[in-house]
This record gives C-alpha cells, structure tokens and sequence, in this order.
C-alpha cells in the first residue's frame, strides 16, 4: 500500500504543479508526457482505482477517470476477462458508495466511464448493467443517478461513435429500443408521482387571479371538458429535490425523443404530464411564489421551475420535429397540439396584472439569467410554433376538431407581442411559411380558392396591417429607432464565419444593417400577401403610403432662398422630428409599393391596371418633384439628420419607378398603336427626373438610383422615342464630352451601358424593316469611338518604356475603357444577332488595340486581368461576330505569351492577382473548347498540352486551391466537348455495341488527364474533390467513360481503390453519399471482377488487421448489386476496418489474437 500511497500523494503534487499559473509550458509538456507514459502501462488502473477511492483533489480523479476511459475504449480487447470483471464490480461500487459526495462533473464522469464498459460488454459480459440502472432509477434514494445513467446511456448507445463495429451498433440499438417501454412507463411514473404528491399541497392556497382561467378558446382546443379541467389546476409548488428528479427525467426524455420512433409506447398519460411540466415555463404564479418569499434561494427556485417548461417544451419539440408520423400515432399528435395551443392561450391572454407583452418578456428572461441553461421559454414555444407550421400544419388542418383560424388569432397575438426583435424576426418566418403553404395549396387545388381564401381572409389582412404599422416610425417609433441602420450586422457575420448561412445568402446577408434586415422582412410578409389578396394589399398599402407623400411634396411651401442657396424653413425641435419620422416612413413604404410591382403584370395587368397606373403616375411626380427642387441639395436645421432622410426618399422613389418597368413594357407593347400619350408623358416625364441627377456633383446614392432606372427604362421599356427625347440627347453629350468631368466608375458604366443599350437593342412591337439599323449602327460608332478615344491613342505609345507616372495614367485610362466595354459587351450578349453585329463593329478597332496592348503588360499581373476580364466577356458574347480568322489570332497570341516560365511567375510570385489571371485565361480557353463544329479543332494538342506540360506540374504539388478549379473544369470541357477526338465512334460499334470496341486515339493525353483528375482525388481540397467526383460522373453518364476499354482494364479498380481509401481516412467525410454512389456506378461496370478480384485484393493489402478479420470483412460485404445495399456494405466496411484497426492497435505487444 505504501506505493499507492506515495504514487498518490506524487500524482497529487503533479497535477498541483500542473495547473499552477506559474509552471512553464516545458515543464507542463515534461509532466504530461510523464502521466501518459503511466497511463500506457499494464495494470495502471489499478493504482487508479485507489487514486478515485482515497483522494479529494478534483485534477486527480479527472486524470485516474480518463486512465479508465481510455483503458475501456481503446485497449479492452487486450484486458485480461478476470481484470474487466474486476473492473466492472469496483466501478459502480465507487459510484454509488461517493455519488452525494463527488463533484457533479466528476460524478458524471464516472457514470460516463461504467456506461463505456455497458457499451463493450452488455449483455454477454455485463448482463446486469442495465438491470442495475432500472434498480437505481426505482430506490428513491438513487433515483437522480439512475436518471443520470440512463441519460448517458442514451446518449453513448443509442447513437454510438465510430469504434464499434456494425452488428454492435444494430445489437445496441435493438437492445435498447427492447427496453424503451420499460423505460418510458418508469420516467411516466416519477414524473407523475411527484406531481400528484405535491398537487395537494398546491390545492389549499386561495385561487389567484390567474389559476382559474378557462379561456374562450379551451372548449374548442381541447374536446373534453375534463382534460380543460386537468390543465386549469394550479400548479404544485416542488422542493428542490423534487424539481432535480423532474428536471433529469425530462432531459431523459427529449434525448430519447431524439431517437426512438414514434409509437404508442409514448402514452397519452405520458404526453399530458409532459404538457403539466411545460405549463411551469408560461405560469407567472410561480415567479410572483418566489418574489413574495423574497429570498435569493426562492428566486433561483423560480428559474429552476422555467427550466422545467423550458425542459418540457424541448422533449415537445424533438415530438415534433419527426415528419414521418405513423397511423396509430396521429391522434396523439392532434392531442399534443391541443394542448401546446392551450399554452399559448395562456401565455397570451390579457389580464389585469399583465400585459402580454410584459408576460412574454418575464417569459423570455427567466431562464436566461440561469447560467446553465441559454434558451428561454419562448425561444423554445417559437421552435415549437415553426415546427408545427412547417411540418403538420398541412396534416392537422383538416381536421374538424382543430381551430385554425382560432390558431392564428393567437400566433398574431404572440407575435406582435414579442419582447426582441429576434424574437419578432423569428415569428415572421412563421407566418412566411404559413403563406408559403397556402399559396401551394391554393395553386393545388384552384377550384377551392375563394373557400380557402375566405377563411383567412380576416386573418391575412390583420397580419398587412400591422406588419405596415411596425415598419413606421408613426406607430413603432420606440422599437425602430433602437435598430442599428450603420454598421452590417454581426450576428449574419458570425454565423457566415461559422459556416451556418448557404453561399446564395451570403451576399444579401452582408450587405445588411439590422434596420435593412428588419425591413426586408417585414416587406417579404407584405408581398407573399399582396399575392394572396392583392385587391386588400393595395388598398391597405396605398392610403398609408398617400398621406406620407403629402406631406414630402408639401415640403416646397417651406423652402426659401437664402445667400448660399436653398433652405428648407422648418426649425422647431418637434417638427423636424415628426418630418424625420415621415420622411423615414415614406421611404419605407416606397420600398414596399416597389416590392409589390410583379403583382401587376402577366396575366393580371388589364385587371389591375388601374391600380398600377394610379402608383406609376405618384412616382413619376414624386421623382421629378424631387429632382425640380433639388431637395439633396437643400440647406436643413438638422443636417445629418434630414438631408440623408431627404436624399434616401428621392434614391427610393426612383428605385420604386424602376420596379414597374416590366409594367411599362408590357402597357407599351398593349397601348404602342392606339393613343401612346399617356405611355409616352410617363416616360418623358421620368427622364426629365432622372437627367439632372446625372452629374459628379450628386450624391452617389442618388446618381446611381437614377443611373439604374435609366439603364431600365433602355434595357427593359426600349420605347423607339427614346433617343429623340431631349432629355436622352443631353445624357449622349454629356457622356461623350471629354472636357466634362468624369462620373464615378460605377455610375459612368451604367450610362454608357443604357446608351449603348438604346442604339443597340431591338425596339419591341415593330418589324425588322423599321427598326432603323443603319442610323443607330453609325451613332452606337460614334459613341464608342468617343468613349474610347484616349484608350485607342494608347496603341502607338504603349510599345515604348514608360515612366512611373505615366504608367500609373496609361492604367487609369486601361481600367475605365475596359470596365465600360466589358459591360457594354456583357449586356448584350443574350441578344439579336443583328445587335451583336454592330456592337462588334464598333468595338472592333478597340479590341484589336487591346491585343496589341496585351504584350507590353504581360508582366503588369492588374492589367493583364482586366484585359483578360475584357476577351473572356468577348468571347462568351461575340465570339461568332469575331470570326474565325482573328479569334485564332486571339488564342495563338495568349498561348504564345503564357509560356511556362510566365504561368510560373503568375502563379507562384504574384499571389492571387497573378492566379486570377492564369484562372481568366484558363476561362476563355474553357468557351473555345466548348464550341461545337470543327473550327477550334486544331487547337486541342496545343490547349492540352499547355495544361498538362505546364500549368498542371506547376499546381499538381501546390496545397492552395488556385487556379486547380478552373484547369479541371477546362479538362471535363475538353473531354465533355471533344469525346471523338480520343474516341472515334465507328458504325459497327455503334449497331453492335459491346461487339467491337470504339477506336482510340491520343491515348497518352487521355491517361494523363485520368490520371491528374485521381491525383486530385489524393488532396485535402473538399470542393476540387467534389467538383472532379462530379466531371467524372458526369463523364460516365453523358459518354458511358467508365464503360471504355482503356478505362475499364487500366484505371477503374485504381480509382475504386482510391475512393475507397478517402472513407477510410475519414478526410472527406461530407462527401460520404456522393462518394459511395461513384464507387458504385464504377464497380457496376464490372461487378464479377469487383467481387473476385478487386475486393479480395483489397482487403488483402489492407495494414492493421489480421487475415482472420479480413474474412470476415470479406464475409459481411454481401454480394448485392442495387445501389442501396451496395452503398450500405461499402460503408459496413469501412467502418468495421477502422474499427479493427483501432482494437489492434490498443492490443498490448506480442498479445495473441485468436
């Protein structure tokens, strides 16, 4: 004993020294590579044993009890069986005999470490492990460690990791749902003991004011009058013992909820006393128990009894979040939802003690201020509410006895009573998914709709209203002037930096402040119901948004002129802020009309055209109002207050007109012959808005408003008046006039682009014959021969060496060119064929000066990637206008300059700048290779082999992903694309297929793209693995790749081998399925050699498992051939490799396997 003890008490002063703040890292690595070198030794849990029994030091026992954790889960294949049973008995006798004494995480920790051993050895070993766990939870005395154990046990079994083999797995599971009756009617029991027992007590009080309601919706939630009755009892008031035991069966429960199916093991009885439990999370009796008793000891007891509901409404929700619902288990379900509405009844009724909004608040707090436990009541009710929505709203609604319109006259309540805007945001994502369900339900089944419609028709008009109430400053001041409307919002950007938002959002997210988000949202729910009930949308919307404009265009009367311009004559305090408030509303609900314009066009337009011109006429005067006046412009008493809220109403009501120019279009082309005055006057009148907006000298958000309606108005309208509008002209001026200043970069291309647009587009509703190409053809000349005269000058100096200053302009004027033509380019590529012509033949001069100018700037990587930016446009939009000749001189000029020594300086020494470049490059070879017909043919060896001699041994070793993106999607290209360059279809193969085999040609380029596309197979680079997994499959389904001779006899059971290999090592684990289904589709090739010859094979050259583990791997993989039970063996397999592998490796040396 004298060496235990001395081996404790040197342990104890290890870990002392351990975690003292003055021990140096060297001397931490010198004690800890000591402790793991005890731990490794055979028979130190032993010495642990007596460590856990004789010591108080809390590091001590942690340390003992991970000697054991990793003894039973790593190396118990190689403990003697009379040590494990040893092992087996001491353990839980520890437990039990020092339970009330140990630290909560230590105890845990133990139970943790016995459970581990049930894991290995139950039943066959430790055919008691859980009889003794019933045993625990059924003595009152032990009752909160059996709860403690059974929890683990759920946890650690039910859902094993990965270091147990299949058939353990599927025997636990099996043992376990054997037990889960038991297991639930026990729970059932204490849960209802301890109700029942301390119900009595709760009886003698006096009714308060809230224990006695019975609410006008209970005799339509719940059918009986008796379970109404049950749930209107006032709630017991449980000492702290009672309310622990409470507390771990609920947390028993929701983990088995997680798990096991639903069946009718899970007892009415059972439902209805969880429902009693989550009635301790809404009833504020018990807070006022704990505020009238005043001690510090009762108000924590107020928080455990929150956590109560909180702990029930969590076992609810994993209830509820399981779609699959069988038969039998349906009227359960309608019970449930009955008596969860029964809750929110409660939660939300008014009284004379509470508002709802104060209740809800009390609601939302309490169990947040519990350090423990991060989620509120209402939180969790919000869960509950989505999930019912989302997943059986649709199976419950018909249902006579269930009252939905009833439902939502509470989910209304509960939402605009919500204490956080995340609250709020959260509710509105309910009624969204509401919407969303009736709009499909509406397009299923037309011949209801009115039906449908009426019934929540009082509902959804309700729910407009005040979502416009709280998006205006008039009604909601309070709450809107707390969002934050500067800085982006944080919570997007964490959750983006832990990956929780999908890529498509990732942008919108970003660029937005909580008051943009806040908006956005509100405004989504306003048009799902403009869609269900536009006459009712309309006619809520519009008053609202008329008495907001009142008094913007009433502001005229109160401008003066004073010595430095235009003031604006309102000072008084009050009334600049109620003209802030307006102003912030107006610019809201302009946002929302333009929201709503898709409601007016397509097949509605004649119905609701009235509606729409009423709307179009107000914006037309609001922006030319604006733009009269100048408002931006406009001296203020609150300066950084009002001249914003100015200039955001004008930006707004220019992107509001913008939203309805698919309504002009479509009013142009139904009006273009008979009486156009009306058309024509709306489209004057908004150039006349826009035209003075367009100078350097407006504010940016202001310029580009306009800057993108008129790009509309060209792109979207293309009314043939446009470019005799004088309006128009004076745009053409000033853009081509070099003596005026320049816009900003963003402004000047979008000008250029709706120039461009009106000289180049197609006029709607009028034949080939009148759409005057000559004219426009020679003016779209002459504006881009002014728009790129200082780039085209550049030819003749660019060749000579240049000094830094001049450099530096030479790349101003490259940048600005190019950005203007690459958009000009980009935003008629889908178009005409004859618009594409002339938008080639002016661009011709300066597109040939961009290739002479490439050479001079190969080795100035920013100017290079504008101008590959540029050609990479070019050739996706006019490739064909290019014609053949020069779109060869194209290519041979860039093949000829992107020698290897240059990609090599691209990619090595100009960091992401000069891989963009290479990756642009690689682009504009991808749409060459694309191009059907023979006319790019020749350029294949060269492309190939400029991808597989020199960019690829450049990347192939690189871990960083740039540019291997691109070069493999150009090789799926040139495979995809050219098949019958290595694959010459004969007649005869193609009559008698699997006769005569097709003729191959270039088989030496063919194996090296195969075999780049199985080295990137080897590379920690998930999305390179995902897309090449893809390209391949992709290959096989198109061009039948697996199926080819060379494929098949030479490469096939290699990249199986491959696959294979990546599961085993578990570096690609979000790629299982799509992995598993390619080793499929390549093994079903050939399935008899699969079997005979590669599996064996296989396992054969498998290290780390003996050959009698081989077997039975070679046994358990079932000789199936459909792709379920195929994917289903390949993933046994690996598992139960690692599994083997990790047993054999924590076998002491030299021991016997048998």
């Amino acid at each position: 004993m004298a060496s235990e003890e001395a081996s404790l008490r040197a342990l104890e002063s290890l870990m002392t020294e351990f975690f003292h703040n003055c021990t140096t890292n060297e001397r931490k690595r010198e004690i800890e590579e000591l402790l793991n070198n005890f731990a490794q030794q055979i028979g130190a849990w032993r010495f642990c044993l007596y460590f856990l029994s004789s010591t108080r030091n809390d590091y001590v026992m942690m340390y003992s009890l991970t000697v054991f954790e990793n003894l039973i889960n790593k190396m118990w294949l190689g403990v003697p069986s009379q040590d494990k049973m040893e092992i087996r008995s001491c353990l839980p006798k520890l437990l039990l005999a020092h339970h009330k004494t140990l630290p909560y995480f230590i105890r845990n920790k133990l139970c943790k470490v016995i459970v581990d051993i049930g894991r290995q050895d139950w039943p066959m070993f430790y055919h008691d492990f859980f009889t003794n766990i019933l045993q625990l939870i059924q003595s009152p005395v032990t009752t909160p460690l059996g709860l403690i154990m059974l929890k683990t046990t759920s946890e650690e079994l039910a859902c094993p990791r990965e270091d147990l083999s299949v058939a353990r797995k599927e025997e636990l599971r099996k043992l376990l749902l054997d037990q889960v009756q038991t297991v639930l009617g026990l729970l059932t029991g204490i849960l209802e003991s301890i109700w029942d027992k301390h119900s009595v007590t709760a009886a003698t009080p006096p009714p308060s004011p809230t224990s006695g309601e019975s609410g006008d919706l209970l005799s339509s939630l719940l059918q009986s009058p008796s379970a109404a009755k049950l749930l209107n009892q006032p709630i017991p008031i449980l000492d702290t013992e009672s309310e622990y035991i409470c507390s771990l069966a609920l947390e028993c429960l929701a983990h088995l909820f997680s798990w096991i199916p639903l069946s009718t093991s899970i007892t009415p009885s059972l439902l209805t006393t969880i429902f009693h439990f989550a009635r301790f999370g809404c009833d504020t009796r018990v807070r006022k128990m704990s505020s009238v008793n005043g001690s510090s000891q009762n108000s924590v007891l107020g928080q455990e009894r929150g956590r109560l509901g909180v702990l029930a409404m969590s076992c609810i929700n994993e209830l509820m979040s399981k779609n699959c619902v069988p038969m039998e288990f349906e009227e359960y379900l309608l019970r449930m939802f009955q008596q969860t509405f029964y809750l929110l009844q409660k939660i939300t009724k008014e009284n004379n003690a509470h508002t709802v909004k104060s209740r809800l608040e009390e609601l939302d707090e309490r169990v947040l201020c519990w350090g423990r436990q991060a989620e509120s009541y209402i939180e969790k009710f919000t869960d509950f509410l989505r999930l019912f929505v989302s997943v059986h709203l649709r199976r419950i609604e018909s249902y006579s006895q269930f009252p939905v319109v009833e439902f939502l006259a509470l989910l209304f309540k509960y939402t605009f009573h919500q204490p956080t805007h995340e609250g709020y945001f959260s509710c509105l994502d309910i009624w969204t998914l509401f919407l969303d369900y009736l709009t499909s339900k509406i397009k299923s089944r037309l011949a209801d709709k009115e039906a449908v419609l009426n019934r929540y028709e009082d509902a959804l008009v309700l729910l407009l209203t005040e979502v416009l109430n709280r998006i205006q400053f008039r009604y909601n001041q309070a709450q809107l002037e707390e969002l934050d409307d500067e800085t982006l919002d944080d919570d997007v950007r964490s959750r983006v930096e832990r990956g929780q938002l999908q890529v498509q959002i990732l942008t919108l997210a970003l660029q937005q402040t909580e008051w943009q988000r806040y908006l956005r949202q509100s405004l989504e729910v306003v048009a799902k119901v403009m869609e269900l009930l536009p006459t009712h949308a309309f006619s809520t919307l519009f008053p609202v948004l008329q008495d907001n404009l009142e008094v913007y265009l009433g502001l005229q009367q109160f401008v003066v002129t004073s010595g430095t311009g235009h003031r604006l004559n309102i000072t008084a305090e009050n009334d600049c802020r109620r003209l802030h408030c307006s102003l912030r509303d107006l610019s809201s609900l302009l946002q929302a009309v333009g929201r709503l314009a898709e409601y007016f066009i397509g097949d509605v337009f004649a119905a609701r055209f009235n509606d729409a011109l009423t709307v179009v006429e107000r914006l037309v005067k609001v922006t030319l109002y604006g733009s009269q006046i100048k408002l931006y412009n406009i001296e203020t008493a609150v300066p950084s207050v009002l001249k914003p809220d100015l200039i955001d109403v004008h930006a707004q009501s220019l992107a509001a007109l913008q939203a309805y120019a698919h309504w002009l279009a479509q009013f142009y082309s139904e009006v273009h012959r008979q009486n156009p005055e009306q058309f024509i006057s709306l489209v004057s009148t908004a150039l006349e808005a826009i035209t003075p907006l367009i100078s350097s000298k407006v504010q940016e958000k202001l310029l580009l408003s306009a800057c993108h309606l008129l790009v509309s108005l060209a792109t979207t309208v293309r009314p043939v008046f446009l470019i005799s509008i004088p309006a128009v002209q004076k745009v053409f001026n000033r853009i081509t006039d070099t003596s005026a200043q320049r816009l900003p970069d963003k402004a000047q291309v979008l000008v250029c682009r709706a120039l461009s647009n009106v000289l180049l587009l197609p006029w709607p509703n009028l034949p080939e014959s009148e759409q005057q190409w000559a004219v426009r053809s020679t003016n779209h000349a002459s504006l881009i021969s002014a728009l790129t005269r200082e780039y085209r000058q550049l030819k003749s100096s660019a060749i000579l060496p240049q000094r830094k200053v001049q450099l530096e302009d030479t790349k101003v004027i490259i940048h600005q060119t190019l950005s203007v033509l690459e958009d000009i380019v980009e935003s008629i590529s889908g178009e005409s064929t004859k618009s594409r012509q002339i938008c080639y033949q002016s661009l011709q001069e300066s597109v040939q000066v961009s290739l002479a100018l490439f050479p001079a700037f190969i080795h100035q990587s920013d100017v290079t990637d504008e101008m590959l930016s540029f050609f990479l446009t070019l050739f996706q939009g006019l490739r064909v206008q290019m014609g053949v000749p020069f779109t060869e001189q194209i290519i041979q000029t860039f093949l000829n300059m992107f020698t290897r020594e240059q990609l090599a300086e691209s990619i090595l020494h100009e960091g992401s700048t000069g891989c963009r470049v290479v990756e642009k490059f690689l682009k504009i070879l991808q749409v060459v290779v694309q191009e059907p017909g023979q006319v790019f043919k020749p350029f294949l060896p060269s492309v190939i082999s400029l991808c597989m001699e020199q960019v690829y041994p450049i990347i192939a070793e690189r871990s960083s992903p740039d540019v291997k993106a691109e070069l493999f999607e150009l090789l799926f290209r040139v495979l995809h694309h050219n098949w019958r360059y290595f694959f010459k279809s004969s007649v005869l193969a193609s009559v008698q297929r699997g006769v005569a085999e097709e003729q191959m040609e270039n088989e030496a380029q063919f194996s090296a793209i195969m075999q780049a596309f199985g080295q990137s197979f080897l590379q920690p680079d998930i999305h390179l693995f995902k897309q090449n997994l893809f390209y391949l499959e992709t290959l096989n389904t198109k061009q039948k790749l697996y199926h080819k001779k060379i494929f098949r006899t030479t490469m096939l059971f290699q990249f199986v081998n491959v696959l294979l290999q990546v599961l085993v090592h578990k570096s690609h684990d979000l790629l299982q399925e799509e992995i598993g289904i390619a080793t499929y589709n390549m093994a079903s090739v050939d399935f008899d050699g699969f079997y005979s010859a590669f599996l064996p094979e296989f396992l054969a050259n498998c290290d780390g498992v003996d050959s009698n583990q081989k077997n039975v791997l070679g046994r358990n993989f079932k000789m199936d051939r459909d792709l379920p039970s195929f994917t289903q063996n390949v993933h046994r397999l690996v598992n139960d490799l690692r599994y083997y592998r990790l047993c054999n490796d924590s076998l002491p040396p030299g021991t016997v396997k048998l």
